[in-house]
């Protein structure tokens, strides 16, 4: 069975990924798919619960990630509290049908309904005359540029409007546009649009509607623009008027999208925006009403404020009070919803692979090794709901998009993507794979292809060098998925988690699907298309890329590498100068030794590691060998090729950034120098703890024996070691049964209390003095005679 034979609504419909204020031409299709889910509904409730019952706030902010579904909200709020006719549909009944089940939100619908209203509905940046936006009346003028629109004014031009609404409240208008048409011979709609080559026919026009003199018309818009001033309470006036001609209780709605966007570029438009809202809240007394939608949240659209900014901050808090966040699970519902949802077959056919893989979605798709966790399959109607895709790639992908944004990955205004939304990345990648087989999956590389034509050409200048150089298409696939979780601080990209984001089958062979993700990472790193930090891969833009290849061509000296990984062995693992012998409480110092190379002191015993450098690596019969008859612990660690190309690019990285940071102009190259300090001092943790567990899997030797010494502790089984080399370098310490001397002991022994040598008791003679009786013995039998000298010189 074909995937794409399981859904209820063919995949290739025309879903619009991008909602437009503008756009009247599929109003019934974005009515009819709009789909409210559990959290939306509830925010609703509250947002019509409050317009419902004003209490002095009359703000809405909208906020959410890119393609979270802002705009559509805001169009269908538009639409609904106007109650909006599309083709004799009601919008009204149906939002009613939409939640039937819900009789609180019918009620509020009902009750915001029966206010009569008018909408107004623009995107902000479309409106908005570039050319003036850093002018402290930039918002404003937009405000009353769609008011004057609304009225049927001219809105371009605010004093031609102005000229419009005096000459409409005397009842002079439609005389003037019917005597100014008969004059130019083009409707006055075409005509104040070239006002500078009307002036005659203006005026004449004027002084016909008016009865006036000739000379009356003469410059009338010339005054009226001398005259012009623009002002947030004169537009409040303006509104209230307009308010008070229409029926009663009528309310004047302006829905504002991107507006977060729009102002977060200035703060005194923020600031603009509060007063704007509140003045309209004074004069029109609940009124009129300002929704606007946002990216993110306030907080983010601010960014960090003084101590003026935060004042402006919270009264446009308390002005804006209803708030309505949209969230990855409200577009993942939608998605579920207007996309994915499957015919009668589908459930069918999903029912029994669920019921055969269930016990297994732990295992194949919980991310660990530190990620932040994803949602995974919760139940069987979770699982019809969201497949071919897996839960984690919704909140992921979100995650993804917004980091990108704030990296200044996208071409266009404000980073945004632009014609793309989630949903049309999922309808993207849904299409793609329509052809699979049942039980295959979405993998989360596929997303790449739904962003690619928004992303700026030097981010993803490796991916198509890749597409171009690389014969092995897993491996740029691999590379897509890194590229998009790249500045996701919570996504840890180790070979598992990866793995994860490129499984595209139940059925897959696990082993086999690592060790090509494994294959594929190697060819990645070795080409620098990525780098690795420990566990951890990262893709690498083009910037990055090169500052890469130059670290990997810095020379290091093998002395130095070899001085570093001294440093750690010794003064992080093993971190004691001298070891104490457990039998007798005594201390003995150590040589240190590395590769056949001594640092610091020699001394009687020594602690001599052999790393993955030395040239008898991986021979251990040699170095066993080698280790006869000398006084040292022999450690000899595993051979390991991560370790040594850890430890070679962490000195490479290291010397580089000493050189370079310094002599550098450019801000760009300054902050991946400093970001590679960073990841080097990671790297140097990460070489520990490695090192750390190669010491628990080194093999022993003392005098040529192997030593069988399990720890999972890397420094005690050092000790441990080095106590056996004690033990076999110094036989006779057992002599002293474990008790501990020191130099105070020795008046002790010139005095004894005890028997001695000396009172002729052979049965409580200690085994130091009847070593020393027989060494006297077997001079006697031989008939030599001992001496006090010979005895000294003996022992």
């Amino acid at each position: 069975m074909k995937l794409q034979s399981i859904f209820s609504k063919p995949l290739d419909r025309q879903i619009e990924g991008v909602i437009k204020a503008d756009d009247t031409d599929s109003l019934q299709l974005e009515i009819e798919e709009y789909v409210l889910t559990k959290e939306i509904t509830k925010r609703l409730t509250e947002f019509l619960e409050a317009y419902n019952n004003y209490s002095g706030a009359n703000g809405v902010w909208i906020s959410g990630f890119f393609g979270s579904g802002k705009s559509h909200l805001l169009k269908m709020l538009a639409l609904l509290l106007e109650d909006y006719q599309v083709n004799g549909v009601s919008t009204k009944q149906v939002f009613r049908e939409k939640c039937k089940n819900d009789e609180i939100l019918r009620a509020e619908i009902d009750k915001a309904v029966a206010i009569p209203s008018k909408s107004i509905l623009f995107n902000i940046d479309q409106k908005a005359d570039t050319t003036n936006k850093s002018e402290l009346d930039a918002l404003t003028s937009v405000f009353e540029k769609v008011f004057n629109e609304m009225c049927g004014y001219y809105g371009k031009l605010g004093y031609i409007a102005k000229f419009e609404r005096d000459m409409d409240s005397r009842g002079l208008y439609d005389s003037f546009k019917e005597f100014f048409a008969q004059s130019a011979g083009i409707p006055w709609e075409k005509g104040r649009e070239q006002v500078l080559l009307e002036s005659e026919n203006i005026a004449k026009a004027y002084a016909q509607a008016t009865g006036g003199s000739a000379s009356s018309g003469e410059d009338i818009l010339d005054k009226y623009r001398d005259d012009y001033t623009l002002s947030i309470e004169d537009f409040a006036e303006r509104v209230h008027d307009y308010i008070q001609t229409q029926e009663k209780n009528f309310r004047l709605n302006f829905f504002v999208d991107e507006v977060g966007q729009y102002i977060a570029e200035n703060v005194k438009l923020m600031t603009n925006l509060q007063t704007i809202a509140e003045t309209l809240a004074t004069k029109c007394k609940g009124q009129a009403w300002v929704i606007v939608t946002a990216q993110e949240d306030m907080s983010t659209v601010m960014g960090e404020m003084n101590k003026q900014q935060s004042n402006d901050f919270s009264k446009i808090q308390a002005r804006f009070k209803t708030r309505m966040k949209l969230t990855s699970q409200d577009v993942a519902e939608v998605i579920q919803k207007r996309l994915l949802a499957k015919n009668q077959q589908g459930i069918d056919s999903l029912t029994a692979i669920y019921q055969i893989q269930n016990n297994n979605f732990g295992t194949l798709f919980d991310f660990a090794d530190g990620s932040q966790s994803f949602r995974n399959f919760e139940d069987l109607e979770h699982f019809v709901q969201s497949y071919p895709f897996i839960p984690y790639q919704f909140g992921l992908f979100q995650s993804s998009i917004q980091e990108l944004s704030h990296h200044n990955a996208f071409e266009g205004k404000h980073s945004s993507v632009g014609e793309r939304s989630m949903l049309g990345v999922f309808q993207e990648v849904a299409q793609q794979i329509g052809e699979h087989e049942l039980g295959q999956l979405a993998t989360f590389d596929l997303m790449f292809e739904g962003v690619r034509n928004a992303l700026k050409a030097s981010i993803q200048r490796a991916i198509l060098q890749a597409e171009s150089n690389l014969n092995n298409t897993f491996a740029v696939r691999v590379l897509k998925a890194l590229f998009l979780v790249k500045y996701v601080k919570s996504f840890k990209p180790t070979i598992r988690n990866i793995s994860i984001l490129m499984l595209d089958s139940f059925d897959t062979d696990h082993t086999q699907h690592r060790k090509n993700v494994e294959e594929a990472l190697n060819l990645l790193e070795q080409q620098t298309y990525i780098q690795r930090n420990g566990p951890h891969y990262e893709y690498l833009t083009n910037e990055e890329k090169d500052i890469e290849h130059e670290i990997k061509n810095t020379t290091v000296d093998t002395q130095d590498i070899l001085s570093e990984l001294e440093k750690i062995a010794f003064d992080y693992i093993i971190k004691d100068r001298k070891i104490r012998y457990s039998a007798n409480k005594q201390d003995f110092i150590y040589t240190r030794k590395l590769d056949d190379k001594m640092y610091g002191r020699e001394q009687e015993l020594a602690i001599h590691i052999i790393s993955p450098f030395h040239e008898h690596a991986g021979n251990e019969a040699i170095l066993q060998s080698q280790s006869m008859g000398r006084a040292e612990l022999l450690v000899v660690l595993p051979a390991d090729d991560i370790l040594l190309r850890d430890l070679t690019l962490f000195k490479q990285t290291e010397k580089y950034i000493k050189q370079e940071i310094s002599t550098t102009q450019k801000e760009s190259v300054k902050r991946i120098l400093t970001e590679r300090a960073s990841q080097n001092q990671r790297r140097e943790a990460n070489i520990k703890e490695l090192l750390k567990e190669q010491f628990t899997k080194a093999s022993l030797f003392v005098s040529g024996t192997k030593e069988d010494i399990a720890s999972t502790d890397a420094q005690s089984r050092i000790i441990k070691g080095f106590e056996k080399l004690i033990a076999k370098t110094y036989p006779n310490l057992a002599m002293l049964r474990g008790v501990q001397y020191t130099e105070n002991d020795i008046s002790r022994y010139l005095n004894p209390s005890d028997p001695t040598l000396l009172d002729g008791d052979l049965a409580v003679l200690s085994e130091p003095e009847q070593e020393i009786l027989s060494f006297i013995s077997r001079n006697a039998n031989q008939q030599t005679r001992t001496s006090v000298k010979a005895v000294i010189e003996h022992f």
